[in-house]
């Protein structure tokens, strides 16, 4: 079942993290081992995780030496072949301090919407945490095109959260928090709880991410949040290097609360 609020966290069963490209990428590289040091440790409680990591096409522009994102598609696609080989040995690198195997599931939004590659998409994700393995995921940029591709991995981290009926969505990007209006003007202030079907009215969400490495921002963020929360997932919005923090259930970030799931016993 989902968690109810950030206390519940600790007892989460299945989580799917999702962290952005800028997160893990250029500068910020070195934040793949406290990322990796908050999974395991809820790894080792028996926790079953999936982490939905953008920055393919990030990580592979220093070696076609290209300063920021390109804008042709065929262009973000060798960056990504390039990119995804050395952002999974990367992760793979770290997890190894704690004898983890990731697994890497590539995906196009065409895998997600038709009912065969969702299915046999499912039943790989499930055998994977069965084995104990971490399935790292990514949209596979390398075959995508702009009429199929997700647009942003929160989207996808949805989805997969729905896919495997998680418990509970993390977030995790540049800012700490959503807030009434882009973070950095006057009068920002901090959104702590969205209860479920809270259409957030009035609130002034910027819709972009840092420039030339990732795609995302605070409007993709509320929309996969609210996706998930319609599925019955909760939703945790928070910074990347405040990870360890949201593990522990800290009051930190924007919570969405999520739709109740009906069980066998609830029905009965």
């Amino acid at each position: 079942m989902s968690v109810r609020d950030r206390a519940g966290i600790a007892t989460a069963k299945r989580i799917v993290v999702k962290v952005g490209s800028s997160s893990i990428s250029g500068d910020n590289a070195g934040q793949i081992a406290p990322l990796v040091d908050a999974l395991a440790a809820a790894h080792g409680r028996g926790c079953e995780i999936v982490l939905v990591s953008s920055g393919a096409i990030a990580t592979g522009l220093p070696y076609l030496r290209l300063s920021e994102r390109p804008n042709d598609l065929a262009t973000q696609q060798a960056a990504a072949s390039v990119g995804q080989n050395l952002l999974i040995f990367r992760y793979q690198d770290s997890l190894d301090r704690y004898g983890i195997v990731a697994g890497q599931v590539l995906l196009t939004a065409g895998d997600l919407e038709n009912a065969t590659p969702r299915s046999n998409a499912q039943r790989a994700m499930e055998r994977l945490l069965d084995l104990r393995i971490l399935p790292i995921v990514n949209e596979n940029d390398t075959v995508a095109t702009h009429e199929i591709r997700f647009g942003d991995n929160d989207r996808l981290a949805s989805l997969v959260a729905s896919l495997i009926n998680a418990d509970l969505l993390i977030l995790l990007s540049d800012v700490d928090a959503l807030y009434t209006r882009p973070p950095h003007e006057p009068g920002a202030e901090r959104i702590a709880h969205v209860p479920f079907g809270d259409a957030l009215a009035g609130v002034e969400l910027s819709s972009s991410g840092r420039a030339g490495v990732g795609t995302g921002g605070a409007v993709t963020k509320a929309s996969a949040a609210r996706h998930a929360a319609e599925s019955g997932t909760a939703v945790l919005v928070t910074a990347t290097g405040l990870v360890d923090e949201a593990f522990r259930g800290a009051d930190i970030g924007t919570w969405f609360a999520a739709k109740p799931r009906h069980t066998a016993a609830s029905l009965s």
